[in-house]
């Protein structure tokens, strides 16, 4: 196997994943399938491709930019647990 234990461990830190043993060893055997597998695209003669963002070909639709009205100021504060007048109130997350 490529991937090792300590390996495994390190990408379950990583990860903030808290592994046992049991499922160390199914992972080990899991990521050394996903290396295997990376060897076996690296085998692929690419020379001829040409690079591309995704199989397949997307076009973004566009649509008009259309100022519309905007929710009232009472309802987008409706269901606010806390507001300051025309605002929400949210805790400091700045010292």
């Amino acid at each position: 196997m490529k991937i090792t234990p300590e390996e495994v461990d390190y990408v379950a830190l990583l990860g903030r994943l808290n592994i046992g043993p049991e499922e160390k060893k199914k992972y080990q055997a899991q990521l050394d399938d996903i290396l295997k597998y990376m060897d076996m695209l690296a085998e692929v003669n690419t020379d001829n491709v040409e690079p591309m963002a995704g199989p397949v070909e997307l076009h973004t639709p566009l649509r008009e930019d259309v100022v519309l009205p905007s929710l009232p100021i009472e309802d987008a504060l409706a269901n606010a647990p806390a507001k300051i007048g025309s605002s929400f109130k949210v805790p400091k997350v700045i010292e």
